[in-house]
């Protein structure tokens, strides 16, 4: 069976967030169970630098004003690439959606809807490639996808479209409706508008053959008035079409048996060894070198829906009960802000680092003794996953895919010895205060914190399971 993913992001080619980590290692799960996947990306600078193998498929054609052409190749790991060469879309350095501001990039709307016509071309066959069998969308970039195939007269193949985080629904202005190619007669309630705009999700959510969701509880928290954001009645409309399937994580590229960035690597088995990655990371961020210290750890996006703007608040709590605190991520200017005021009055036991470094995030993981996710909303997360595999103890909110992946430390749990981690909710200060206090009477008895941290690293966090899952889902499609 022949698979197309298509998406913005591809680690380890371009990354801004989870989906890339996502599509850049579900197919190589997928090819091991026989699926035969290539992957649909934007010709961004660092996708086309990155490609290994490179060579142009079938000549340069129109695209918008300008031309275009596909370019095929292959990543350090053998996974399969095309790319769409297209320097007048493409053609420009940092984040592919927003300028260094935060504001919007211009033109994304004909950016994406150009990359999914083409997308919805490569499927059927068009460009000197034979047909796929699935096509499988990712988020509201390659939403229109299924909404070309629509179109078709001929037969198309099974559409699948992953929602990785229902708040960001490629919303854009009904004026380009006639420019993006697809029927007037589009723009209405039961199709692509959205309160007189056009959502690019929510054509994919419409028009695919299955929508799919990055965790089981997420699945059924976005069918609900309030964690829909808008479209929790279409979502409930699609029945038995819409499922959640649990990400999982590169168990390669996160092994703290094998990590190349980490101070020193470290089993289940070997547990004692994660102390060398702490007091490494200790005296490189200018904390206080302390053994019995416990670290906790911060790897995100520091906003808002993360639960952030509360954990920065309550770093005085943390600190004023002995604990340090490593902040590594960028977002909102004002939490941001805070976290580095922290670090400044505080720089034996608050570090701040702002940006994204994938190797410093190894070594944070690698280091921390707990993680902390206090998310009021989090579809799968794959920082709690990565956690775990380096025996890290994720404290998180008790929402979407964190209640599906963390075990909580109640007593039940401990007397049964399967603990994971600490959950919380509702998602507010008190009971953010609460779990932290359990988390530090937790790290104050050695058995049960390495007993927890164990359990972590028994987890099976890989995309063996979903891979299967969503290897069947495409089978049933196919038909």
């Amino acid at each position: 069976m022949r698979v197309l993913f298509v998406a913005s992001e591809c680690f380890p080619l371009i990354k801004t967030g989870g989906l890339a980590d996502v599509v850049g290692a579900l197919p190589r799960a997928l090819n091991a169970q026989g699926v035969d996947v290539t992957v649909f990306l934007p010709g961004f600078p660092p996708v086309l630098k990155g490609l290994k193998k490179k060579k142009v498929i079938g000549k340069t054609f129109a695209l918008g004003s300008g031309t275009a052409k596909l370019m095929e190749g292959e990543t350090d790991s053998g996974l399969k690439i095309i790319a769409l060469d297209a320097p007048e879309l493409f053609k420009f350095e940092g984040n592919p959606y927003q300028n260094p501001d935060g504001t919007d990039r211009d033109g994304n709307g004909l950016r994406y809807a150009a990359f999914s016509r083409v997308a919805a071309d490569l499927a059927i066959g068009r460009y000197g490639v034979s047909a796929f069998d699935v096509v499988h969308a990712h988020d509201w970039q390659a939403g229109l996808v299924s909404a070309y195939l629509s179109t078709e007269m001929a037969p198309v193949p099974a559409s699948v479209l992953t929602l990785h985080n229902l708040a960001f629904q490629g919303l854009f202005p009904k004026m380009l409706m006639p420019d993006i190619g697809l029927p007037a007669d589009y723009f209405a309630k039961d199709n692509l508008e959205y309160w007189d705009k056009i959502s690019f999700l929510k054509a994919g959510i419409v028009h695919s053959h299955h929508v799919t969701t990055v965790s089981p509880s997420y699945a059924l928290e976005i069918q609900t008035n309030e964690g829909g954001m808008g479209f929790g009645g279409l979502l409930r409309s699609r029945g038995n079409a819409l499922s959640g399937i649990l990400n999982g994580i590169d168990t390669e590229v996160w092994n703290p048996e094998t990590d190349p960035d980490i101070a020193a690597n470290f089993s289940r088995t070997k547990l004692s060894a994660k102390a060398k990655n702490k007091a490494q990371l200790q005296k490189d961020m200018g904390l206080k070198v302390s053994k019995n210290t416990p670290l906790f750890a911060v790897i995100s996006r520091l906003t808002g829906q993360k639960g952030l703007d509360l954990l920065a608040d309550a770093v005085p709590q943390i600190t004023a009960l002995g604990g340090q605190l490593m902040v590594l991520g960028s977002g909102d200017s004002a939490i941001e802000s805070q976290f580095l005021a922290s670090a400044k009055a505080n720089p034996d036991s608050v570090a701040c680092f702002i940006g994204y470094d994938e190797p410093l995030a190894h070594r944070v993981q690698a280091a921390a003794d707990a993680i902390m996710i206090p998310s009021r909303f989090e579809p799968c997360g794959l920082t709690q996953l990565c956690a775990m595999r380096y025996g890290t103890i994720p404290v998180v909110g008790r929402v979407g895919g964190l209640n599906d992946t963390v075990i909580d430390a109640n007593p039940a749990a401990l007397a049964k010895n399967c603990a994971t981690g600490v959950q919380f909710s509702p998602i507010d200060p008190h009971m953010l205060a609460s779990a932290i206090n359990r988390t530090f009477e937790l790290y104050a008895a050695p058995k049960t914190w390495r007993g927890m941290a164990q359990n972590c690293m028994a987890q099976d966090v890989s995309w063996k399971k979903s891979a299967q899952q969503y290897a069947n889902l495409y089978a049933r499609l196919k038909g």
